[in-house]
């Protein structure tokens, strides 16, 4: 019975682990928009670099298509002379270099307690207190056992603007904000702009938490 129970103590952390590591969330970020835009009505736009350091390049031009698909679903239509668009769009988005952050497994933290009815732990009326969150030196030979690990944790944003090209007024303004594992941007954008447009153009002065459905393996 003893050796059964030892392997059941190793056993269920790993377990745990197991299920933590298979658990697929979406993307989640927080979404901040005020507006005034005028319901669209065929209006032209164009999408232009609201940071200096994108402006021309061809990452960009392919977030800044992605950005005129979802503005042409809405209603609005890209202007064939960006010269005499209606609307001026623009678009800027960032990754920060991230910061770490330390996690704590295994016997002794982390977990919590095996309780219920067999009164706080595997030990009850045996009196050895078996369970998550504790140690015993004639099981672990006086080691201990926790797994320590670090990671490191991104913040990215997309902010977007529309101006009034006839008088530079400003009709929109959101900003999508996402902390993930991944600091690549081709994941990151595409996925922050379809958060940004979630519902767009919103109610403004709400902040709402939007949550995407996890991608699809292939």
């Amino acid at each position: 019975m003893a050796r059964f129970n030892k392997i059941g103590l190793f056993a269920a952390p790993a377990l745990a682990l197991v299920a933590l590591s298979g658990c697929t969330t979406g993307f989640k970020a927080d979404v901040a928009r005020f507006q005034q835009l005028p319901a669209p009505a065929g209006q032209s736009y164009t999408v232009v670099a609201d940071d200096p350091k994108l402006a021309g390049g061809l990452e960009f031009a392919h977030y800044a298509d992605m950005v005129g698909q979802r503005l042409a679903q809405t209603g609005y239509v890209a202007a064939s002379d960006p010269a005499r668009a209606d609307l001026i769009v623009r678009v800027a988005y960032d990754v920060d270099n991230g910061r770490e952050k330390v996690r704590s497994t295994g016997f002794g933290g982390g977990y919590g307690g095996w309780g219920g009815p067999w009164g706080g732990g595997f030990g009850g009326r045996w009196g050895r207190p078996w369970g998550y969150g504790f140690y015993d030196p004639w099981l672990f030979g006086g080691a201990g056992y926790n797994d320590v690990s670090s990671y490191t944790v991104y913040t990215s944003d997309l902010s977007m603007k529309i101006d009034r090209a006839a008088d530079n007024r400003r009709l929109f303004e959101g900003k999508a904000s996402a902390q993930s594992l991944s600091n690549k941007l081709t994941y990151l954008v595409p996925n922050l702009i379809d958060v940004m447009f979630t519902n767009f153009p919103g109610q403004s002065g709400e902040s709402v938490k939007v949550t995407l459905p996890p991608e699809k393996k292939g």
